[in-house]
């Protein structure tokens, strides 16, 4: 009997466990990815500069782990944007300079990253595939590799506190501010709706 109870126990655990494992995944898919995407920068670069593929894999095998990368320079941003909730919940403030998008949160809301449809539709769907786009467009030689899209997400913890995202064109500038707001009222809700 006590042997039953103890594999129920085991059971238990691992059941508990387990969404815990799967976003710890998700987590090091996503890092992966902008790693890759970081390494395709480079080696992009170093092909620019005269470099052969070969002279490029072989220091990447001892070298050190790639930093992080930094944030984008600060810099005077054009306007400001509120965007708002339909009930006129002010959601962040979206600035504008040149080809850089800043949104900032509003401080008297907590965005957590984990928090749906952040990551699988903003940054997966949305900022992702825009990336995606510019890779391809770089192979065809239509742009080149400093205009890729990029974004850095500032958090503290778990708690999103800005987004800027570099080499926006115009035309996406209206797309991105449609999604981030539609994203945020979403995310806003859900945690309106979590509270008792």
């Amino acid at each position: 009997m006590a042997g039953r109870e103890n594999e129920e126990e085991k059971i238990k655990r691992m059941v508990e466990f387990r969404p815990q494992l799967e976003k710890r995944i998700r987590e090091l898919e996503t890092e992966l990815e902008g790693l890759q995407t970081l390494l395709e920068f480079i080696d992009a670069a170093l092909l620019k500069k005269g470099f052969r593929r070969a002279e490029i894999v072989k220091p990447a095998l001892s070298a050190s782990p790639v930093p992080e990368v930094a944030p984008p320079p600060v810099m005077e941003y054009e306007r400001g944007v509120p965007l708002k909730t339909i009930t006129g919940d002010l959601l962040a403030d979206l600035y504008f300079g040149g080809e850089l998008m800043r949104v900032v949160l509003a401080e008297d809301k907590e965005f957590n990253i984990n928090t749906p449809p952040f990551t699988a539709f903003l940054v997966e769907r949305v900022l992702a595939k825009m990336q995606e786009k510019d890779r391809e467009a770089v192979i065809r030689g239509e742009i080149t590799t400093d205009k890729i899209l990029s974004y850095h997400i500032t958090r503290e913890g778990d708690i999103i506190r800005e987004i800027t995202i570099q080499n926006v064109t115009p035309d996406r500038s209206l797309e991105l501010k449609s999604t981030i707001r539609w994203t945020l009222e979403k995310m806003y809700e859900k945690t309106l709706n979590s509270t008792p």
